[in-house]
């Protein structure tokens, strides 16, 4: 039985047991594509490992001899979910393959998306994707870090630094050269995408007006538009500085300047302290002037082994005088210093404002001669491929499901079908939080207590509190709350009681009576 993608196990297989009995099942690509890949063949039949070296690199480390392999994750939920897996350390990496057809940038938008797993974390390394620019030279067996791409896009990361790419190379109009744009970093947390070892589905959009989107998760996480929010711009300013305007040298910056005509006070004295004796000050009673802060330790001892002629002469360390611990002071008694009212300072005039002030100068504005204004970046330089160029300090990084298009709703579809089984695999394999509470607590016991604390305690305390609580008394004339409603008459009822109290008191004395 298959719904939407999910095939339920009716017969006895060898492989492992999935959650709810799901089997996996390749998603088809429907709809306008350009490139889809799941690599559930097995095999890596399209793709082009590059036999390049490196230019700028060391000769043991110049060749892109890292590996690659066609295989299951690790920790596979579904088997028969077949990936792309970088199987090297500290090696260079290059894998490429062609689109169905160039892609053209006209009036429909562009849509990239693929799946990674970083099974054993990241340390140091790269997962993004190139879109390879269509050249009449381009040869996939020579990919290189320097070959022409027309997009970037994807995971990056080395130490605490977690980038999501998204660099698109513009060409001058002007010049015919092309220069990395660069969109502005995504304001939202990336780290989980780098550590849970969850598989993760990476989007870029780009739309014919200039906007764009990455999505993560499809969730958005970057937003923007080409012509605003890259960097550097697109189009350079039409004006710029004059470089060969110079600052004349009688330009005074100067907003502010000492008063040429002050002239310092005839009783300013600059001779005097800043602090003087406190002539106020009052020697403190009992203080022992006699009586030094520190004596030689009564109770110490000459070492043995102390030779006056190597050593010098022998002196007991010093401790402090037990004559003092109860005196105000001990020593001869000085007078406390203060600050001196009258201290002033070395004089300076004081500071006015600048008349010949002419403000901070700046060279002049000119047209700038590079200047040129394309409206419509999005047309970019066509693709024709799609590679992985990488280097990585972790391997097992797991790629699956790459998929370009003009259609949303085609994306989105295929999304569903791959990304979106592995989700709810993963979802259901998850254990329970009672089971990772109690797996927490085996591999370290003291969380039993925080238990308690916090979850058996509160509910002995509303037991203890429902079950022992006092019954509520009869209402007493005083307690009947006074309203416009007639209320019982509580007077006559309690006469009443005690009249019935007193007729049964007599009959019980008549039946005891002799006769």
């Amino acid at each position: 039985l298959q719904f939407d993608g999910f095939i339920l196990n009716q017969t006895h297989r060898s492989q492992p047991t999935l959650p709810l009995g799901v089997m996996y099942k390749a998603p088809e690509p429907m709809g306008e594509h350009f490139f889809a890949e799941s690599f559930d063949r097995g095999t890596m039949d399209g793709w082009v490992l590059s036999r390049a070296k490196k230019d700028d690199a060391d000769e043991e480390i110049a060749k892109y001899d890292g590996k690659w392999a066609v295989e299951e994750m690790k920790d596979s939920k579904l088997p028969g979910d077949m990936g792309l897996v970088l199987k090297s350390r500290a090696k260079h990496h290059a894998i490429s393959s062609l689109l169905l057809r160039p892609f053209t940038f006209e009036d429909k938008p562009l849509i990239v998306q693929y799946e990674v797993n970083f099974q054993s974390g990241i340390d140091c390394g790269g997962a993004y994707v190139k879109l390879l620019t269509q050249t009449p030279d381009l040869d996939l067996n020579q990919f290189v870090d320097k070959t022409s791409y027309t997009i970037m896009f994807g995971p990056d990361k080395c130490g605490e630094d977690y980038k999501l790419h998204f660099i698109f190379r513009h060409k001058n109009p002007k010049t015919g050269e092309f220069e990395e744009k660069h969109a502005k970093k995504p304001d939202a947390d990336l780290r989980t995408y780098y550590t849970d070892k969850k598989t993760h589905l990476y989007t870029l959009v780009l739309n014919p007006d200039n906007s764009f989107e990455v999505l993560v998760d499809q969730t958005v996480v970057n937003s923007g538009n080409l012509l605003t929010d890259m960097t550097p711009p697109v189009n350079p300013p039409a004006e710029i500085e004059d470089p060969d305007d110079h600052k004349p040298e009688d330009w005074d910056e100067r907003a502010k300047i000492q008063d040429p005509d002050a002239v310092k006070p005839e009783d300013w004295d600059e001779d005097a302290p800043a602090q003087i004796a406190d002539e106020d000050a009052v020697k403190p009673d009992g203080w022992l002037d006699d009586e030094p802060e520190y004596i030689g330790d009564p109770e110490a001892a000459k070492p043995e082994d102390w030779d006056e002629d190597m050593d010098g002469e022998w002196e007991a360390p010093q401790i402090p005088n037990p004559a003092c611990e109860t005196a105000p002071g001990c020593g001869v008694w000085k007078r406390p210093m203060i600050d001196n009212p009258n201290y002033k300072g070395k004089w300076k005039p004081p500071m006015i404002d600048n008349p010949n002030y002419q403000g901070v100068w700046k060279p002049r504005k000119i047209p700038n001669p590079a200047f040129f204004e394309d409206l419509h970046p999005f047309k970019m330089t066509p693709f024709s491929a799609v590679g992985l160029e990488l280097w990585s300090m972790t391997s097992d990084i797991f790629f699956d499901n790459f998929f370009i298009t003009n259609d949303r709703n085609t994306a989105d579809r295929w999304a569903n079908d791959g990304w979106g089984l592995k989700k709810a695999a993963e979802g259901a394999a998850e254990p329970s939080l009672a089971s990772q509470m109690l797996t927490a607590a085996e591999e370290r016991p003291w969380l039993w207590i925080v238990y308690v604390l916090t979850v058996a305690l509160p509910l002995v305390l509303i037991i203890v509190f429902c079950c022992t609580g006092k019954k509520k008394s009869a209402a007493t004339p005083a307690e009947y709350k006074k309203t416009d409603e007639p209320q019982p008459d509580v007077k006559e009822d309690e006469e009443g009681e005690e009249e019935e109290v007193e007729e049964e008191k007599a009959e019980e004395a008549e039946k005891s009576s002799p006769g």
